[in-house]
Protein backbone atom coordinates (compact mmCIF):
# COMPACT_ATOMS: atom_id res chain seq x y z
CA UNK A 1 0.00 0.00 0.00
CA UNK A 2 1.19 3.67 -0.47
CA UNK A 3 0.60 6.20 1.60
CA UNK A 4 1.05 9.88 1.54
CA UNK A 5 0.05 12.78 2.29
CA UNK A 6 -1.74 14.66 -0.47
CA UNK A 7 -1.53 18.66 -0.60
CA UNK A 8 -3.21 19.75 -3.82
CA UNK A 9 -5.24 23.79 -5.19
CA UNK A 10 -8.23 23.15 -6.95
CA UNK A 11 -9.89 25.84 -9.18
CA UNK A 12 -12.63 25.26 -11.24
CA UNK A 13 -12.66 27.18 -14.56
CA UNK A 14 -14.87 28.05 -16.97
CA UNK A 15 -14.36 26.41 -21.11
CA UNK A 16 -12.94 29.63 -21.71
CA UNK A 17 -10.27 29.74 -18.65
CA UNK A 18 -9.64 26.11 -19.76
CA UNK A 19 -8.44 26.66 -23.29
CA UNK A 20 -6.48 29.45 -22.31
CA UNK A 21 -4.74 27.35 -19.94
CA UNK A 22 -4.06 24.69 -22.48
CA UNK A 23 -3.15 27.02 -25.35
CA UNK A 24 -0.32 28.53 -22.58
CA UNK A 25 1.60 25.57 -21.48
CA UNK A 26 0.88 24.13 -25.29
CA UNK A 27 -0.97 20.67 -24.45
CA UNK A 28 -2.15 18.40 -27.60
CA UNK A 29 -5.37 16.46 -27.33
CA UNK A 30 -3.42 13.65 -27.03
CA UNK A 31 -1.74 14.86 -23.71
CA UNK A 32 -5.13 13.97 -21.90
CA UNK A 33 -5.06 10.52 -20.23
CA UNK A 34 -9.15 9.61 -19.94
CA UNK A 35 -9.35 7.80 -16.00
CA UNK A 36 -13.04 6.66 -14.66
CA UNK A 37 -13.20 7.18 -11.01
CA UNK A 38 -16.27 4.48 -9.00
CA UNK A 39 -17.10 6.41 -5.69
CA UNK A 40 -18.09 4.36 -2.79
CA UNK A 41 -19.79 4.81 0.58
CA UNK A 42 -22.57 3.43 2.46
CA UNK A 43 -25.81 3.66 1.72
CA UNK A 44 -26.38 6.34 4.63
CA UNK A 45 -23.01 7.62 3.57
CA UNK A 46 -21.00 6.43 6.56
CA UNK A 47 -17.47 7.42 5.23
CA UNK A 48 -18.62 11.02 4.13
CA UNK A 49 -19.83 11.74 7.49
CA UNK A 50 -15.97 10.76 8.24
CA UNK A 51 -15.19 13.42 5.70
CA UNK A 52 -13.79 10.82 4.04
CA UNK A 53 -13.94 9.33 0.39
CA UNK A 54 -13.53 5.99 -1.29
CA UNK A 55 -12.84 5.19 -5.41
CA UNK A 56 -11.78 2.60 -7.57
CA UNK A 57 -9.45 4.90 -10.55
CA UNK A 58 -9.84 3.19 -13.60
CA UNK A 59 -6.75 4.86 -15.60
CA UNK A 60 -4.92 2.84 -19.15
CA UNK A 61 -6.45 -0.93 -18.13
CA UNK A 62 -5.11 -0.50 -14.59
CA UNK A 63 -7.23 -0.07 -11.02
CA UNK A 64 -6.56 1.52 -8.04
CA UNK A 65 -8.46 1.52 -4.93
CA UNK A 66 -7.90 4.96 -2.61
CA UNK A 67 -9.14 6.04 0.65
CA UNK A 68 -8.44 9.72 1.58
CA UNK A 69 -9.06 10.75 4.88
CA UNK A 70 -8.39 14.19 6.83
CA UNK A 71 -5.02 14.82 8.16
CA UNK A 72 -3.73 17.69 9.81
CA UNK A 73 -2.75 19.46 6.40
CA UNK A 74 -4.17 17.95 3.52
CA UNK A 75 -5.64 14.72 2.76
CA UNK A 76 -4.18 11.14 4.00
CA UNK A 77 -4.29 9.24 1.14
CA UNK A 78 -3.98 5.64 1.06
CA UNK A 79 -3.70 3.52 -2.57
CA UNK A 80 -4.23 -0.08 -3.03
CA UNK A 81 -3.57 -1.57 -6.75
CA UNK A 82 -6.01 -3.89 -7.64
CA UNK A 83 -6.74 -6.39 -10.16
CA UNK A 84 -9.20 -5.86 -13.02
CA UNK A 85 -11.31 -8.89 -10.98
CA UNK A 86 -11.31 -7.72 -7.85
CA UNK A 87 -12.09 -4.25 -8.92
CA UNK A 88 -15.09 -5.69 -11.06
CA UNK A 89 -15.86 -7.51 -8.05
CA UNK A 90 -16.56 -4.86 -6.01
CA UNK A 91 -17.89 -2.52 -8.34
CA UNK A 92 -20.45 -5.45 -9.64
CA UNK A 93 -21.05 -7.46 -6.37
CA UNK A 94 -20.24 -4.85 -3.60
CA UNK A 95 -16.89 -7.69 -2.40
CA UNK A 96 -14.70 -5.35 -0.78
CA UNK A 97 -11.28 -6.21 -2.05
CA UNK A 98 -8.67 -7.31 1.05
CA UNK A 99 -6.08 -5.74 1.66
CA UNK A 100 -4.53 -3.17 3.72
CA UNK A 101 -7.87 -0.61 2.92
CA UNK A 102 -10.08 -2.91 3.89
CA UNK A 103 -8.10 -2.52 7.13
CA UNK A 104 -8.41 1.36 7.17
CA UNK A 105 -12.20 1.08 6.61
CA UNK A 106 -12.95 -1.43 9.58
CA UNK A 107 -10.13 0.64 11.92
CA UNK A 108 -12.74 3.15 10.89
CA UNK A 109 -15.41 1.28 12.56
CA UNK A 110 -17.23 0.75 9.38
CA UNK A 111 -18.77 -2.24 8.07
CA UNK A 112 -16.86 -3.40 4.29
CA UNK A 113 -19.60 -5.24 3.08
CA UNK A 114 -22.03 -2.10 3.73
CA UNK A 115 -20.43 -0.43 0.97
CA UNK A 116 -22.12 0.01 -2.62
CA UNK A 117 -20.86 1.95 -5.62
CA UNK A 118 -22.69 5.39 -6.23
CA UNK A 119 -21.75 6.53 -9.27
CA UNK A 120 -18.93 7.16 -11.53
CA UNK A 121 -17.53 10.37 -12.89
CA UNK A 122 -14.66 10.55 -16.07
CA UNK A 123 -11.98 12.93 -16.45
CA UNK A 124 -9.61 13.76 -19.42
CA UNK A 125 -6.72 14.37 -17.44
CA UNK A 126 -3.27 16.16 -18.86
CA UNK A 127 -0.13 16.60 -16.12
CA UNK A 128 2.88 18.48 -16.12
CA UNK A 129 5.41 19.05 -14.00
CA UNK A 130 5.08 23.18 -12.69
CA UNK A 131 7.84 24.46 -10.43
CA UNK A 132 8.19 22.29 -7.65
CA UNK A 133 4.84 20.37 -8.09
CA UNK A 134 2.70 18.64 -10.10
CA UNK A 135 -0.23 21.08 -12.70
CA UNK A 136 -3.42 19.19 -13.43
CA UNK A 137 -5.58 20.01 -16.13
CA UNK A 138 -9.14 18.35 -15.81
CA UNK A 139 -12.20 18.13 -17.93
CA UNK A 140 -15.35 15.85 -15.95
CA UNK A 141 -18.20 14.11 -16.93
CA UNK A 142 -20.73 13.51 -14.27
CA UNK A 143 -24.60 13.20 -13.74
CA UNK A 144 -25.54 14.72 -17.34
CA UNK A 145 -22.76 17.57 -15.75
CA UNK A 146 -19.36 18.36 -17.18
CA UNK A 147 -16.89 20.95 -15.78
CA UNK A 148 -13.22 22.09 -16.06
CA UNK A 149 -10.47 22.12 -13.14
CA UNK A 150 -7.03 23.39 -12.78
CA UNK A 151 -4.74 20.79 -10.04
CA UNK A 152 -1.73 21.82 -8.47
CA UNK A 153 -0.21 18.94 -6.42
CA UNK A 154 2.50 20.00 -3.90
CA UNK A 155 4.90 18.60 -0.95
CA UNK A 156 4.76 22.64 0.50
CA UNK A 157 1.64 24.04 0.99
CA UNK A 158 2.67 27.45 1.55
CA UNK A 159 5.05 28.02 -1.16
CA UNK A 160 2.08 25.50 -3.85
CA UNK A 161 -0.42 28.19 -2.77
CA UNK A 162 1.81 31.58 -3.69
CA UNK A 163 2.62 29.86 -7.07
CA UNK A 164 -0.85 28.69 -7.49
CA UNK A 165 -2.04 31.96 -6.74
CA UNK A 166 0.41 33.63 -8.90
CA UNK A 167 -0.23 31.26 -12.14
CA UNK A 168 -3.94 32.67 -11.97
CA UNK A 169 -3.26 35.95 -11.12
CA UNK A 170 -0.69 35.99 -14.31
CA UNK A 171 -3.34 34.17 -16.95
CA UNK A 172 -6.18 36.36 -15.27
CA UNK A 173 -8.20 33.49 -14.03
CA UNK A 174 -10.15 34.49 -11.42
CA UNK A 175 -9.98 32.23 -7.89
CA UNK A 176 -13.00 30.22 -6.73
CA UNK A 177 -13.84 28.27 -4.20
CA UNK A 178 -13.58 24.76 -5.14
CA UNK A 179 -14.85 21.69 -3.73
CA UNK A 180 -12.75 18.02 -4.35
CA UNK A 181 -14.40 15.55 -7.01
CA UNK A 182 -16.68 13.67 -5.20
CA UNK A 183 -18.05 16.69 -3.18
CA UNK A 184 -19.04 17.95 -6.55
CA UNK A 185 -20.47 14.59 -7.85
CA UNK A 186 -22.65 13.91 -4.69
CA UNK A 187 -23.82 17.43 -4.91
CA UNK A 188 -24.56 16.66 -8.55
CA UNK A 189 -26.12 13.47 -8.49
CA UNK A 190 -27.85 13.60 -4.78
CA UNK A 191 -28.19 17.33 -4.61
CA UNK A 192 -26.02 17.37 -0.97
Amino acid sequence: MDQHIEIEFKNLLSKEAFEKLVHHFQITPDSFITQQNHYFDTKDFDLKKQYSALRIREKNEAYELTLKQPAKEGLLESNQALSKQEAEAFLQDGLFPEGPIQALIIQAKLNPSDFICFGSLRTDRAELPFQDGLLVVDHSFYAGKEDYELEYEVQNAESGEKVFRELLETLQIPLRETENKVKRFYEATFGE
